[in-house]
């Protein structure tokens, strides 16, 4: 089995953004250690607790303090850019980082309707603008727009330069569709949404057509995982998580509360019914129980690599359940 890593750089309470930074590039250097595959930085918006809104930026950072492992991005939310400048952006990173460079794109309106507008200079984008973006960054990657595209002759440059990985980022099978009509790879978000992803991998399997890109299906699925010696040390630690997410999906502070401040928190019904709805995106228990239910979705999905996403609080429990993964899987 594959394991790589999703950041998103969350600022955990009382940490500042740049030590959120600092926390992402260590944690890039000792998972690259521990033998993961890839590792992806997040774009997020208008959010007080998720410091990582510049995911190209952040790659060529960390591309620079790291040696092998693959840095990408998890991913640039598209339809509200140019695809030609995306493309200028990675060939720009593939030419400074041969063959580690992974362009990962996402549909995402990246936050609120205004929060968007902001992003665009006021230009209302239709998000159904997304695959013909697809196909633009394509061409713009490749210097191969046809002949009768009005940006043909427009070429991204530095030109002869080898492309990077092009993964699609998706929660449903339309998702999983565009990617395999587009030969790209895909990376089904089952932290966000678990129960469309088999319907979505069997149909990006079954409809992919090779690209220039790509000759054959690659996929993998992005999962909170939360991992130490214990069951019972384990939810406790996701206690914190499960805060934080909950305050997310109720557009409250973003910061990754403490394990004290979680316990310390009276909850309602409702809130205890959505947390252990939450539980469902996540895997929480002992390495042989992760390890265990990795195994078992590895073969309901369909593929080898899982991105494993953590927040919790403590920077140290967070490379702890990387560095016990690595030891129960690689």
């Amino acid at each position: 089995m594959k394991l790589s890593v999703l950041d998103q750089s969350v600022i955990s309470s009382g940490d500042s953004a740049a030590q959120a930074f600092r926390k992402t590039v260590e944690l890039a250097q000792i998972t690259e250690d521990l033998g993961y595959t890839r590792f992806w930085v997040a774009e997020h918006h208008n959010t007080n607790g998720i410091a990582g809104s510049s995911p190209e930026i952040l790659i060529s950072h960390i591309a620079s303090m790291t040696k092998r492992i693959r840095i990408g991005s998890g991913g640039v939310l598209l339809p509200q850019y140019s695809p030609y400048k995306v493309a200028e952006n990675f060939k720009v990173l593939e030419a400074l980082f041969p063959n580690r460079i992974d362009a990962g794109f996402g549909r995402s309106p990246g936050g609120s309707a205004t929060t968007r507008l902001a992003l665009t200079d006021g230009l209302r984008k239709s998000l159904n603008e997304f695959p013909r973006q697809i196909s633009d960054l394509k061409g713009f990657l490749l210097n191969e727009l046809p002949g009768d595209h009005p940006f043909h002759g427009i070429k991204a440059y530095p030109d002869k330069t080898a492309f990077p990985e092009l993964w699609l980022l998706g929660i449903t099978h339309r998702g999983a569709r565009l990617a395999a009509e587009q030969g790209t790879a895909f990376t089904y978000g089952h932290f966000i949404t678990p129960a469309n992803g088999k319907r979505a991998l069997e149909q990006y399997y079954r409809e992919f057509q090779p690209s220039p890109f790509l000759k054959k299906p690659k996929a993998n699925v992005c999962i909170f995982v939360v991992c130490t010696e214990s069951q019972e040390k384990a939810e406790e630690l996701a206690l914190s998580q499960d805060l934080w997410l909950l305050r997310v999906e109720k557009g409250m502070d973003t910061r990754i509360p403490s394990l004290e401040e979680a316990k310390n928190t009276k909850l309602t019904a409702a809130d205890s019914n959505r947390i252990m709805e939450n539980r469902k995106r996540m895997i929480i228990g002992t390495p042989q129980k992760v390890k265990n239910d990795l195994m078992r979705l590895s073969d309901y999905y369909g593929t080898e690599e899982f991105m494993i996403i953590n927040n919790l609080h403590s920077f140290q429990d967070k490379v702890d359940t990387y560095t016990l993964l690595a030891e129960a899987l690689l």
